[in-house]
């Protein structure tokens, strides 16, 4: 089943349901796009018709972070927990690794993306791995997509950014098995960007902690309140609605 935050359709899917969910596509062969939709994607959905509709072709769409578990509980539709990007690769990794997953890493500054490669598999060595930066030039790209195509991979992580990465992967969907953007995951998993301690992940400031780190994140964060007042006025005509409704 899916809920709808602000014209974005989010999947009521735990993050047990949504590794299974990929875990089933990755062994039956179907082809399927993960969206990891957070404040500032559905945000940028509102104003961008085609990004919405791109979004909503995904086969699966996950709540990631704190603001949209909250907007489809303020809408009526609550949702089972958060599924972010980094959890969900993190809960996916034991089992590519136990399957022997072949694992593409596309994105990041150069370097990046093979130290995230090389960490994930010395963790998990059953995983096949390789990992191209996305600092590429435009004709580069073909050499790239020839590079993917001939791994052939279980699941292709694109960590180029939201929404370039949505519009990247609609635009090649045959790469993968799976195709997952993942935004600035692979900071995360080189190292690089440490995550905030549990405590303040299980308390729901993990946006706080990284705001803190980088201070270069307030431009996006600045997108949350608006995003808080658009989930707060759906909400309004949708209880005036279901008022006229019950007259």
């Amino acid at each position: 089943m899916r809920v709808e935050v602000l014209g974005v359709k989010i999947d009521k899917s735990s993050m047990r349901e949504s590794v299974e969910y990929i875990q089933r596509a990755i062994e039956r062969k179907e082809k399927t796009w993960v969206v990891t939709a957070n404040p500032e994607l559905i945000f940028a959905a509102g104003a961008d018709a085609r990004l919405k509709q791109l979004i909503n072709r995904a086969q699966l769409v996950t709540p990631d972070g704190i603001g949209v578990v909250w907007a489809a509980k303020r809408l009526g539709y609550p949702v089972p927990e958060r599924v972010t990007g980094i959890d969900l690769l993190e809960a996916l990794f034991p089992a590519a690794g136990e399957n022997k997953w072949r694992i593409f890493f596309l994105g990041s500054k150069p370097g990046v993306a093979d130290l995230a490669a090389k960490k994930v598999i010395e963790k998990h060595p059953g995983i096949i791995g390789e990992a191209q930066h996305g600092y590429f030039e435009p004709e580069e790209q073909a050499e790239i997509l020839e590079r993917i195509r001939k791994f052939q991979p279980d699941l292709l992580l694109v960590g180029l950014g939201a929404p370039r990465q949505e519009f990247w992967i609609a635009s090649h969907p045959d790469l993968a098995t799976v195709n997952i953007g993942v935004g600035g995951s692979f900071d995360a998993l080189a190292g690089l960007n440490k995550r905030a301690p549990r405590w303040i992940q299980d308390v729901h400031l993990e946006w706080l902690y990284r705001l803190i780190k980088q201070p270069q994140r307030i431009k996006r964060q600045m997108v949350l309140p608006k995003f808080a007042w658009r989930v707060i006025k759906q909400g309004k005509k949708e209880e005036q609605k279901h008022t006229r409704r019950s007259r």
